[in-house]
């Protein structure tokens, strides 16, 4: 099983990621671990990658297609993989269209969990409350631009994966147990 979640930040897609991860023995592939994994290896395209990272830039659409692709390639993708925060925008997308197309791959599905923007403010400012604001990410102007970046570059991805026919959207603020239920019956499974 192929599958990529999308959603908002805060909306589950992490958790509901390692619950399909225990459920059908596939990994999950978050693009921050490849990369880490692949400067770790020093890979041609991780070394290429820490200097770009070293430097405080962005790391190139190019490079994390590459490396995304050279992931695809190892043995515990074989029978499958969860996409968890790639692609994030429609250049993205098309690019892991043909790398899957050249890998003789396709994806199964796009799961796309919904959530309101103003609950999960409100989620993530109570998290932070009540975990003494651990995370640096768990405030609520952080968490309001992380929605904005969401909106403008990952949500079209909604429209062009409905367009092939492939997203499947699940009510994120239902329970985790319930959108767990809801993806594997999206999934058929």
């Amino acid at each position: 099983m192929r599958l990529i979640l999308l959603g908002p930040p805060g909306a589950g897609k992490g958790t509901q990621a390692k619950i399909l991860v225990d459920a059908y023995g596939i990994p999950q592939l978050s693009t921050g671990d490849i990369l880490r994994a692949a400067i770790a290896a020093k890979t041609p395209l991780g070394l290429e990658a820490k200097a770009i990272v070293d430097r405080g830039d962005l790391v190139s659409d190019d490079i994390v297609n590459g490396i995304v692709s050279e992931r695809l390639d190892q043995a515990d993708c074989k029978p499958g993989f969860i996409l968890d925060g790639f692609p994030r925008t429609i250049a993205q997308a098309e690019a892991l269209d043909r790398m899957l197309a050249e890998k003789g791959m396709a994806l199964d599905a796009v799961i796309e969990i919904k959530a309101d923007a103003d609950e999960l403010v409100r989620r993530v400012v109570n998290r932070a409350k009540e975990s003494g604001g651990a995370r640096a990410d768990d405030n609520e102007e952080v968490l309001r631009k992380r929605l904005d970046v969401y909106t403008q570059q990952t949500a079209p991805l909604v429209d062009y994966y409905a367009g092939k026919g492939m997203l499947k959207p699940v009510d994120g603020m239902a329970p985790v147990g319930e959108v767990t239920t809801a993806i594997k019956g999206a999934l058929g499974k």
